[in-house]
């Protein structure tokens, strides 16, 4: 029986794969498979940023071999970032109560 972990896992690996390989290396996300992939996932997160740059930022942030493009080990940062994030958020809400 898969765990609710194991799926979690497997699903970051589908949704970074249904997105990468459309353009040059089919194991990395160019800049604008990152902008497709943010829209399509993570549209709140990117709408709620009113700076027209903000993919730009991701892609130099996320690009730690700076070979212009985003890998798996990069993406999973964006992921583990955004998901301590919004823990955060979360507990300090639960603090108020």
């Amino acid at each position: 029986m898969v765990s609710e972990l194991e799926r979690a896992m497997e699903s970051l690996i589908k949704v970074f794969h249904t997105y990468s390989g459309k353009e040059g290396d089919k194991y990395k996300l160019s800049k604008a498979e990152m902008k497709s992939l943010l829209q399509g996932e993570l549209g709140c997160f990117l709408s709620a940023s009113k700076d027209p740059n903000v993919v730009d930022q991701i892609m130099r942030d996320l690009d730690d071999n700076k070979d212009g493009e985003v890998d798996f080990q990069e993406f999973v940062v964006l992921v583990a970032s955004l998901t301590v994030a919004c823990n955060e958020f979360f507990v300090e809400q639960l603090k108020k109560q």
